[in-house]
């Protein structure tokens, strides 16, 4: 790229005064006349106290979207050294634009004015904002523009409007994942104006990086409008495949609606990122001055912190930034918002780094970018450590939302705790071993039987078949824990007897997944008696291969893997059969209290980590257990029959 690539200006607009949480619905409305049941404990968890809408008590709109989008950019270029005429890129970003088409760029380059130029819409949800920001700094460092304008704008009040809820026919109370965003969402836009040389009086951020990924390949969508998921977790026709647009309305095709069940994988997909970007060189935590991690509810905040520091990272409180809390979640503009007030408030200086985060439920996107502030009217960027090449951007690549009951549930099975005074080789192995987990957990919401769970469409027959292969594997388990121990040799008896006490805990957990069995129509000879699938032979064979090698602590990735499943989702498989098959708890009791007790096997994980036999080459050895186990433990489920 023969250009650097420098954000000069930002801009906000926040239409109307802020709102407080209590004066929510008297702009919203109360669906039905009633008030909200769920605004108090969303609102309790998400950690907002004032937001701004573009409509009034009556719900009229006071502002089209584009109104939004060009009131931010008058902003940013009443502080840029460039004028309207001069733009020759605008890139725009928006979750809802005002017109179905033409694209959101052209809707805002006609209400804005200016010069004819090349126009981008990128449409989103969060992550909008980040792609417009890269498509525009792809430009101007290849030299194709050099004066971009940038804004991304949300205007999501209309769509939560109580009329709106109240068109939807056979239902008397808004369900929890469409009521739930009229408590997470507000209205804003934010504008950037993007270069190919600094602002000659006033500080610019240098884009060294960004990153882009979807992983919608691996994930179900989570945020939508435009149709209903059926029963069995797909989505039916759409909006325009109604027979007419007023019954696309009654069936509440047009409400925008969060899956919370998709939120939990999120901050792991978000982490995941972090990790790999240190790992690859690009980040390094201890160089950046100011985060700013694009959270929709402050509910996220601790788990991302408690897995960050799992990973050896350990942001001080004083170098987050957010403000969330003063302007609520807008969306793919919230990144901006923070940029613009870290720069227009004074709170940099030339040298600094910005990282940025922006994680989306929509299409699980993880959207990363490296920003560094440059002093006024300096075309080349000191040396500040910058992990990327300075002199070019050739590395500008392409590549939560808060839970329902209100659980601090664990968003990450890793037990390990950070040792003081820092070990380089425990936090490698912590962010090596989270990117196990999260490609594991992915794949695991793939495999049939596990995602007729998720769909709400599971059978007793498939609970049968489930129990028969976890009663393999808990038979198997005991033994293998066993075995290993029994190859620890003299020099590390503690550790065998960790090993020991783990077989001994859970060597009759089979009996609980019997009683199961018989308890919903099954016989007790036809589990006892049951055959390996193929996949259960193939991770009995892999685990006693490895239990028979001498001091096989490789295994404590094994563990890893199967221990955290009972920590991390044991209790929610068991509940979802609970509650989809009509049971008692004692039918899945083992689920429910490997969920409840598994934490304590990781504390022994974390133990043995801590004995003194760690060294880089046993944490690799660790790792590739992990994974092994990981594709075996995925095939046993893949092949639940198949003998």
């Amino acid at each position: 790229m023969p250009h650097d690539a420098f954000i000069t200006s930002l801009g906000k607009f926040l239409p109307g005064e802020p709102i407080s949480n209590e004066q929510m619905e008297d702009y919203l409305g109360k669906v039905r006349g009633r008030p909200s049941r769920a605004r108090a404990r969303v609102l309790s968890q998400n950690g907002i106290t004032q937001r701004h809408y573009a409509i009034d008590r009556e719900q009229r709109s006071l502002f089209r979207n584009w109104d939004l989008a060009v009131h931010a950019i008058h902003d940013a270029l009443s502080r840029s050294p460039i004028s309207l005429n001069e733009m020759d890129l605008l890139v725009t970003a928006t979750t809802q634009a005002d017109l179905v088409l033409p694209g959101f760029a052209s809707q805002v380059h006609r209400a804005l004015g200016g010069p004819a130029c090349e126009v981008a819409s990128l449409q989103g949800i969060c992550s909008s904002g980040m792609q417009a920001l890269r498509a525009a700094t792809l430009q101007v460092a290849s030299g194709e523009a050099r004066r971009a304008i940038v804004c991304a704008s949300e205007l999501v009040s209309r769509l939560l409007k109580a009329s709106h809820y109240e068109e939807v026919t056979g239902e008397d109370t808004v369900p929890f994942e469409a009521e739930f965003l009229r408590w997470m969402l507000s209205d804003g836009a934010g504008a950037a104006v993007v270069q190919d040389r600094p602002h000659p009086t006033r500080p610019s951020l240098k884009v060294e990086w960004m990153d882009i990924r979807s992983h919608a390949n691996r994930h179900e969508l989570g945020m939508y409008v435009g149709a209903n998921r059926g029963a069995d977790g797909g989505f039916g026709p759409g909006w325009i495949d109604s027979p007419t647009f007023a019954e696309a309305a009654a069936s509440g095709a047009f409400n925008i609606k969060q899956d919370i069940r998709r939120l939990e994988s999120l901050v792991g997909l978000g982490v995941d990122g972090f990790f790999a970007l240190m790992d690859q060189g690009r980040l390094k935590p201890d160089e950046v001055d100011w985060f700013c991690i694009h959270y929709s509810s402050h509910f996220f905040k601790q788990p991302i912190v408690k897995l960050l520091e799992r990973g050896g990272v350990r942001i001080p409180e004083e170098r987050w930034f957010t403000n969330l809390s003063t302007r609520g979640n807008t969306g793919c503009a919230s990144i901006f918002l923070m940029l613009e007030e870290l720069v227009n408030e004074g709170r940099v200086r030339p040298g600094q780094r910005i990282f940025c985060m922006v994680p989306e439920s929509g299409g699980f996107i993880a959207c990363y970018a490296m920003l560094t502030v440059v002093a006024p009217g300096r075309a080349v960027v000191p040396d500040v450590g910058v992990t990327t090449p300075a002199a070019n951007t050739q590395n500008i690549v392409s590549g939560p939302e808060t839970p329902a009951n209100g659980a601090t549930e664990e968003l990450g099975p890793l037990p390990l705790s950070p040792k003081e005074g820092g070990d380089p080789v425990r936090e490698k192995l912590v962010r090596e071993l989270t990117r196990v987990w999260v490609d594991f957990e992915a794949k695991l919401q793939r495999v049939s039987v596990l995602d007729k769970l998720s769909r709400g469409v599971f059978t007793v027959e498939d609970y049968r078949e489930l129990l028969i292969n976890m009663r393999q594997q808990v038979v198997e388990g005991s033994r293998w824990i066993a075995r290993a121990a029994s190859s620890i040799t003299a020099e590390h008896l503690a550790l065998r007897s960790s090993f020991i006490r783990h077989a001994r805990d859970e060597h009759r957990d089979y009996e609980m997944l019997e009683r199961h069995y018989v308890s919903v129509g099954g016989t007790h000879e036809a589990i006892t008696r049951a055959p390996k699938n193929i996949g259960s032979e193939a991770l009995s064979a892999w685990m006693f291969h490895r239990a028979s090698q001498e001091n096989p602590f490789d295994l404590l990735g094994a563990m890893f893997i199967i221990e955290g499943l009972g920590s991390r989702v044991a209790r929610r498989w068991g509940m979802a059969i609970r509650e989809q098959l009509s049971l008692e708890d004692e039918q899945v009791r083992f689920f429910l209290y490997h969920g409840d007790n598994d934490a304590t096997h990781l504390d022994r994980l974390d133990g043995a980590l801590g004995s003194g036999i760690l060294t880089p080459e046993l944490a690799a050895r660790i790792v590739k257990t992990a994974k092994v186990t990981a594709r075996l433990y995925l095939l046993q489920l893949e092949e639940l029959g198949n003998v």
